[in-house]
């Protein structure tokens, strides 16, 4: 009984997410043997609505394809989070980590899990704001 309202209190400032599909990001040719269809509906069941999960354009880092951006709730970005890019999200179980990080909380609210600094890329300022601006 106490589950739906902490759920309802997570989602109500939720994170948001981004996931790459543009030239690169999605493409068998350019990362093979990845469900790129089914990656973007598997990460929404996964997060199982505590998150938004948007697809964007060329995020412009198509040398770590397939990316993915965490964008802070405003209550994480509150506590000091900021968006953290990651790529290289090429199978299902970071699709996983992913998302359980997220339902804890993500940037500023929760540590993510050790493995996703595997993930972790630093992005230039101008990538970075065209996705934040």
């Amino acid at each position: 009984m106490t589950s739906k309202p902490a759920r309802k209190a997570a989602t109500a400032t939720p994170c948001r997410v981004t996931v790459c599909r543009g030239c690169c990001c999605g493409d068998a040719a350019k990362v093979p043997g990845v469900d790129h269809a089914g990656q973007i509906p598997r990460l929404r069941a996964a997060l199982d609505g505590a998150a938004p999960v948007r697809a964007s354009e060329c995020l412009d880092v198509c040398d770590q394809a397939n990316v993915v951006v965490v964008q802070p709730s405003p209550a994480g970005r509150a506590a000091g989070g900021r968006p953290v890019w990651l790529g290289l999200v090429n199978d299902d179980d970071a699709l996983a980590d992913i998302a359980a990080w997220i339902r804890a909380g993500g940037p500023g609210l929760a540590e993510p899990p050790g493995v996703l600094d595997l993930y972790a890329i630093t992005v230039s300022r101008r990538v970075r704001e065209g996705l934040e601006g």
